[in-house]
């Protein structure tokens, strides 16, 4: 079997279920991506780029569609040259809403086509009316949001087949497409993110290993979506009430979501200035290579994820599955794991500071039902997200879509 992953950036999501596919199965996988001077072992890897920038001036709604018809081109021209040489994939899957996919069935017509659906755009989503007021958004940014869905539309119709990661992500997406789509997570690796007891915390960089009681907090970068402002607010009185407890910050000093800053400004600057916060006792790490990630996860006593309602974060499964306690937002993503298991997560408004502190506080405090909410944490993600059980449910589902 021959399968052609596309994504703009590697591995992403597709990189280690492609060297499941060709270690297990013996599949031909083969990945086109924009990212220069990667690989992986077991992956044939190609690039593919736009070969120009958008239009200057162009429509503010459909600026993101001219870049995903330009990258979707840039594929299209690098196809062309594969199948001159003689490759035809029996399988492409690839990430809607940034165009490598949308003209895979022009070139190799009996190909059957994948979608990766990870966020549909709608005007009312959970994520717009959770950060701001109905009123505060304006027609524009209403017919804004609907043109954002073009490729996504284009990839929705072309596709023999869809797969969205989880039940809220795939609540977005039209009812006209539900028998499309298969609700199916990435896979979580629990051999690797398993707990070690007595974890002490030693990087490169940072010594934790004499300090008792150690707050996580992970995201890819630090903003509202991801609740980094009122982490850093609940903080400030976790730090002042619990005078041993230390705080790990895992991620880039930027907007990975939502709305940018003006050029210098950044929510960590505005955190440090507006919080009185021993900084002795807060560590900001930038990424870490995953190894590093897994130690922090290992030495948690409490890991925060605060976000709102959006793509639910591989970091929050991963803390679940290293056997982190976990307090995390009240709302609809993270509801989907707390309803496997209530005692697994504890769940606060995000919205309310001293409450997302008492939640931190009660963790810490209570040591003996921290180590029951991680176990709790872990069972759920062994059960029901490991990888190599999903990995099976994906081949079989490629496997009849090609018969």
């Amino acid at each position: 079997m021959r399968i052609l992953f596309l994504h703009d950036n590697f591995p992403a999501q597709f990189g280690v279920f492609g060297q499941y596919l060709a270690h297990r199965e013996g599949w031909d996988v083969t990945f086109g991506t924009q990212r220069k001077g990667v690989s992986m072992k077991g992956l044939k890897t190609f690039n593919y780029a736009p070969h120009r920038n958008i239009t200057e001036k162009i429509h503010p709604y459909v600026g993101g569609f001219e870049k995903s018809v330009l990258n979707g081109q840039g594929l299209a021209r690098t196809a062309i040259k594969l199948k001159e040489k003689g490759y035809t994939p029996d399988i492409v899957m690839a990430h809607s809403g940034w165009g490598p996919g949308l003209y895979v069935k022009d070139i190799w017509p009996d190909a059957k086509y994948v979608g990766y659906f990870e966020w549909y755009y709608r005007s009312d989503a959970p994520d717009l009316t959770f950060l701001k007021d109905e009123d505060d958004r304006t027609l524009d940014d209403e017919l804004r949001t609907r043109t954002r869905n073009a490729t996504i539309l284009m990839d929705l119709v072309n596709c023999d087949a869809g797969i969205c990661p989880t039940e809220f992500q795939n609540s977005q997406i039209p009812d006209c497409f539900q028998d499309k789509v298969t609700v199916m997570h990435d896979g979580i690796d629990t051999d690797v993110y398993k707990p070690l007891p007595e974890a002490k915390l030693r990087l490169p960089e940072l010594d934790l290993s004499d300090v008792p009681e150690i707050v996580t907090y992970v995201a890819r970068g630090m903003e509202p979506y991801r609740g980094f402002p009122e982490f850093m607010a609940a903080l400030e009185i976790v730090l002042k009430e619990r005078p041993n407890a230390h705080a790990v910050i895992v991620g880039e000093d930027r907007v990975a979501y939502g709305k940018k800053l003006p050029e210098g400004e950044s929510f960590k600057k505005m955190a440090l200035a507006e919080r009185r916060l021993d900084l002795d006792r807060v560590h900001f790490t930038g990424l870490l290579p995953r190894n590093q990630y897994l130690k922090v996860l290992q030495a948690s006593s409490v890991h925060v994820y605060l976000t709102i309602p959006f793509v639910l974060s591989w970091s929050m499964m991963e803390a679940m599955s290293t056997g982190c306690p976990i307090v995390a937002s009240d709302v609809a993503p993270v509801r989907e794991l707390y309803d496997q298991d209530q005692s697994a997560l504890r769940l606060v408004n995000m919205k309310d500071i001293n409450e997302v502190a008492a939640g931190i506080i009660e963790t810490l405090e209570n040591k003996q039902n921290a180590r029951e909410m991680g176990a709790l944490a872990r069972a759920v993600i062994t059960k029901n997200y490991a990888a190599s059980d999903i990995y099976a449910r994906k081949v079989d589902l490629l496997n009849k879509l090609v018969a």
